[in-house]
């Protein structure tokens, strides 16, 4: 009968529920870092107790359960991955050393070069060597594997990586070391980089066999025992995960490739913006208790970037274009020497949590001061259910006004707008960094903090319209709960324009197309609700670096006709990304990409319930004193019951409007009107 997603944050664990044939509801409970698995079953207790079920009989009633893990980026951004060891070709040790140059801003003159990601004592070099044509030049030293096996077991390796020249041509070395490392020590993870990452560039795919290895304990851990937890409280339908392509997958198939695992829950975001959205060009904001996410929907379609960085390294697989930065509603404030307030990095997380949430946290974040501002009511949030300590968010913040020198409501809204700025820098990054215009955009506002935001966000970027989703708090898990199943398929073909080898090309995309589909199948998708979308990478002559180009490919393959319109959408691809073409460079084919899309089947669980159309005047239930720049100080403000707004209500700022999980700020000619399906669209007037 029900549907769920969890979406598992730094402060909150979201829980989306929807009930076949009728609408969504969404659920938070703490998260808890010690023991994820908890908070996972907290949420569902309380949608268990919404719908008047023990959670038993509700686990036994739900079908599916979507999942959004933050373990594998935590483990890698906290430094406490497995102990990898890496097998590379003799003379070629310091790959990860060296990566692709470090990218460092103008002034960090004495930033030191960073580690590795797997230490020198840590890599083993072997003989033998793979020509670019696939030819052995030298055979491999299996002496040399044997050796490594034994170094890796006397330093206590917990996963093995291997990347070997030009495996992705022939693996025949790769398959070989494997074959002896499971002879000698079977228990061990071992990552081929040819069968994770086959790209042709050495530091990429070396990077992410050592990243995918490192998580290959955690992650199989971590879905082995929330695997259990959910079977043993009574859950008996599918658990799938969501992926960093932006899709989902099944348990089994991430613990196989756990680095698909990484950054994977913020990419849920944009999704569910997908769908409520019909605008070509949105920016997809999410800010949760701990990072603020932004993301971006170009031409309808989802930004890919195979640029992700993990700290000092790059992931080295493609992902959903999202951008975090540590400014969320957990971000503790703080002042330098030289009297300067900061927010973030830093966060209170779920424990102890900001000052307000009463559970011992006695550092001043940006709740506290949304709190001190009068934006969120105290005895208000999550409907109630959890009261918040106004008396305490004002000692936390007193702290900041006696660094600064200024009163309590004037150091609250400092907080607040450097918070503001903090995330505005974040969009700016990802549009007029990349030669886009922010004020061409829709924006689409996620998670429950957002709100409290998002007036002044989109008036500093010009941007005149926006939406609040009905369920903003839950963006991301409802994007899970609306996703598809998804996988890609790679491999390096290397072509251009004067010597296309089309039977090639042919080949290689229904190879791939046959992988994609072996995965669908496995995973339980009915030949019917199987798509393919197909992709390469491609470049002028002497560029150094390729762009993702989308094809169309039909199940004749491609004929030597289709190779103007394949040159044109490149020349298209590449004036979009950086404002020029030209047509008479050579281009040059490199990667193949096939990404294998799977219908979860009818989305009636889905669809949202329609709001009765408004009757009467819309009336504020209260007046209370919130801070209002304009009047440079605190002013009393309507507050809107937003339950109880129907379709085509209409409030003009300034003024609040309350739900469950959210509170929305309406700034001075601001005017929000509400959608059939509850939504909040906005502008500014």
């Amino acid at each position: 009968m029900f549907s769920v997603c969890i979406d598992v944050g730094g402060t909150f664990t979201d829980c989306v529920v929807a009930e076949h044939g009728r609408d969504i509801a969404i659920f938070k409970a703490l998260t808890t870092p010690d023991a994820y698995a908890h908070g996972f079953l907290d949420s569902l207790a309380l949608a268990a107790e919404h719908y008047g079920r023990s959670l038993a009989d509700f686990l036994s009633e739900v079908d599916l359960i979507v999942h959004g893990s933050t373990v594998s980026t935590n483990a890698l951004v906290e430094g406490k991955t497995a102990r990898v060891g890496l097998v590379c070709n003799d003379g070629h040790p310091d790959v990860l050393t060296l990566r692709e140059a470090v990218r460092k801003r103008t002034f960090e003159w004495r930033l030191d070069f960073p580690e590795p990601f797997v230490s020198r004592h840590l890599t083993f070099p072997v003989q033998g060597r793979i020509t670019a044509d696939g030819a052995v030049y030298r055979p491999l030293n299996e002496a040399d594997v044997n050796r490594a096996v034994m170094h890796f077991r006397a330093l206590g390796v917990e996963a093995i990586a291997v990347c070997l020249l030009w495996s992705i041509v022939n693996p025949e070395h790769e398959l070989r070391v494997r074959e002896i490392i499971s002879d000698r020590w079977p228990t061990v993870p071992v990552t081929l980089s040819h069968e994770l990452n086959p790209i042709p560039r050495e530091y990429r795919r070396m990077i992410s066999a050592a990243i995918d290895a490192s998580l290959h304990p955690i992650v199989g851990a971590y879905v082995r025992d929330l695997a259990t937890t959910v079977r043993e409280a009574g859950f008996k339908g599918e658990l799938l995960l969501a992926n960093c392509l932006g899709g989902m997958m099944p348990a089994a198939d991430m613990t196989r490739r756990p680095i698909y695992s990484v950054m994977s829950g913020p990419t849920l975001a944009p999704i569910g913006a997908a769908r409520l959205t019909s605008e070509p060009d949105v920016l997809v904001i999410d800010m949760g208790g701990t990072t603020f996410d932004v993301s971006a929907i170009r031409e309808g379609r989802l930004v890919v970037s195979p640029e992700a960085k993990i700290g000092h390294d790059l992931l080295g697989i493609p992902k959903v274009d999202v951008r975090s930065i540590g400014a969320g509603g957990g971000s503790i404030a703080w002042v330098d020497t030289g009297g300067l307030l900061h927010v973030g990095p830093r966060s209170a997380g779920a424990r102890p949590g900001p000052a307000c949430y009463g559970l011992g946290g006695e550092s001043p974040t940006v709740t506290d001061a949304n709190v001190v501002l009068g934006i969120i009511d105290p005895d208000y949030f999550l409907g109630g259910r959890m009261r918040l300590d106004r008396s305490a968010a004002e000692r936390a913040v007193e702290t900041i006004a006696r660094n600064l020198g200024t009163s309590l409501v004037e150091a609250a809204y400092t907080i607040h707008t450097a918070s503001n700025h903090q995330m505005i820098a974040a969009i700016e990054d990802i549009t007029v960094n990349e030669g886009i215009n922010p004020r061409d955009s829709y924006l689409v506002a996620g998670g429950g903090a957002t709100p409290c935001h998002v007036g002044e966000i989109a008036r500093e970027l010009g941007i005149a319209r926006l939406m609040v989703p009905r369920f903003t708090a839950g963006l991301s898990a409802y994007g899970g709960l609306i996703s598809e199943i998804k996988w890609e398929e790679i491999s390096t073909l290397s072509t251009d324009v004067r010597s296309f080898t089309l039977d090639r090309v042919n080949d290689v995309v229904h190879a791939l197309r046959a992988k994609g589909d072996a995965f669908l199948a496995k995973a339980g998708v009915a030949p019917s609700r199987r798509r393919f979308e197909h992709v390469f990478m491609g470049r002028y002559e002497y560029q150094s670096w390729e762009i993702e180009t989308p094809f169309e490919f039909g199940d004749a393959g491609l004929r030597m006709d289709d190779l103007a319109t394949l040159v044109e959408s490149f020349h298209r691809m590449h004036e979009r990304i950086y404002s020029i073409r030209n047509d008479e460079d050579l281009v040059e084919f490199t990667t193949w990409i096939v990404r294998a899309i799977g219908a979860r089947g009818e989305d009636s669980c889905i669809r949202m319930a329609e709001l009765a159309p408004k009757t009467g005047s819309v009336v504020p239930k209260c007046v209370r004193a919130v801070y209002v720049r304009a009047a440079s100080g605190m002013v009393d403000v309507p507050v809107f019951d937003g339950v109880a707004l129907g379709a085509g209500a209409e409030i003009v700022g300034p003024a609040i409007v309350e739900e469950e999980t959210t509170t929305l700020l309406l700034l001075p000619n601001m005017t929000a009107s509400l959608d059939r399906y509850g939504n909040y669209l906005i502008e500014f007037t």
